[in-house]
């Protein structure tokens, strides 16, 4: 979220609303991870193919969080499509990078 937060702040010389935007498209990607991280991990310990049948559950539902999300602040809030799509695309782009560079290991 920390990269949609700076982008935000990027698009703010385009106004209040790019701002918003840029946040709004970021949010939806963050509440779908969210969720998706909450069904694959949030019962502990499975037998295998409940956790693939969890792992593939969570994927769909973050991006059917993500697209609907972003369809409602096109739609509802009547929000810039191209500051959300950065938005989007950051988050979507930032999180298995920092994901990847911030692992620990644990040797």
């Amino acid at each position: 979220m920390a990269v949609v937060l700076v982008l935000a702040l990027a698009f703010l010389v385009k106004g209040k609303v790019a701002a918003v935007a840029v946040l709004a498209g970021g949010a939806g990607v963050v509440l779908g991870q969210a969720l998706a991280t909450q069904v694959a991990l949030g019962r502990g310990v499975v037998a295998a193919r409940a956790a693939f049948f969890r792992l593939v559950l969570a994927t769909l539902l973050k991006w059917v969080v993500a697209i609907l999300f972003f369809a409602a602040a096109l739609v509802v809030w009547r929000l810039a499509p191209l500051p959300m799509l950065a938005g989007f695309v950051a988050a979507v782009v930032a999180y298995p990078l920092g994901f990847n560079f911030l692992r620990q290991d644990r040797t």
